[in-house]
Parts: structure tokens; sequence; C-alpha cells
């Protein structure tokens, strides 16, 4: 059975109110997190790519790419956990992990599964929770994985029609 049911959350992922690139987060991060997270992207083989500005790089460790200078290109590491949805790590800051996924891939049941596959597979490979926010309201999820259930939740109420 799937964790979310799409009637519950679709609200949620509607691009036009949640904006188009929610932000997700996992929160009190290490740069071991960092490094269990690129583990795990290679573990399971999901296509990826690194970049730097405009340069594919190979994927560094964690700890390179997390003590670049402030004035380097911004790295960035993509991830297609399935060939049609899209991750976009962004290494802002070692005691956050940050991604952002596309709402705009991830419309139906199908999509959802494929959505809390990969925030419960990152949240199980570092034991901690993964945090969906509307795009620029970080600090208000609306679900996300949790640990102590072992699944993706919901963590707001739907909005009131």
């Amino acid at each position: 059975m799937a964790d979310l049911l799409w009637e519950d959350v679709k609200c949620f992922l509607d691009p036009g109110l949640m904006g188009s690139l929610p932000d997700v987060r996992v929160p009190d991060a290490s740069v071991e997190d960092w490094q269990a997270v690129l583990d795990l992207v290679a573990d399971r083989g999901w296509k990826c790519q690194y970049s730097e500005g405009e340069t594919v790089l190979p994927m560094p460790r964690a700890e390179v790419v997390l003590t670049r200078p402030a004035d380097a290109e911004c790295p960035d590491l993509r991830v297609w956990p399935t060939a049609d949805v899209l991750a976009i790590f962004r290494f802002h800051a070692t005691d956050e992990v940050d991604f952002d996924v596309d709402l705009r891939e991830l419309q139906g049941q199908e999509r959802l599964d494929v959505l809390c596959d990969f925030l419960q597979e990152i949240g199980r490979r570092l034991g901690k929770p993964v945090l969906l926010d509307p795009e620029g309201d970080s600090g208000h999820p609306v679900l996300g994985f949790d640990v102590e259930a072992d699944r993706v939740v919901l963590l707001a109420d739907p909005p009131v029609r």
C-alpha cells in the first residue's frame, strides 16, 4: 500500500499553489550524512550528474564539495530515481541536506509513490526526517519521512476550500 494517497495530498503538490520547486531538506545534517546520500545514489544505481557551474565532473567526496571556497562555481548533483523524476541536490550548507523536486513531474499516484520511495530511502539511510516545504517557505513542511513511523506522512492539514 502507498504511504500517501494522491487524493489526500494533491493540494500540497499543486505547482500553482506550492510553486513548482518545493524545498526538500534533512535538517541537523553533517558531512557524514551528505556522504551517506552520495553513497546511496551510487548503491541504488540511480542515474546522476555532478556539475560545478556548467562543467560536468566525476562525483567527489562530500567533504570536498562542502569545503569549496565561497566564490567557487555552485555545485549541484542531479539524481533521477526514475527516468522521468529529477531531484537536484544543492550543497549550500553542511548542516542541511537540501534538494529540489519539480512538482510538474510528480502528478498522480504513480509519481507520488516515486517521491515517497525516494524520501523514504534517504530518511532510512540517514535515520533522520526528510521534509518537503512549499517553495520558499522553509520551516513549514507539508509532508515528509517520519523516522518513528518509518514511512512518509502528511505533516499539514489540507487548506479549507
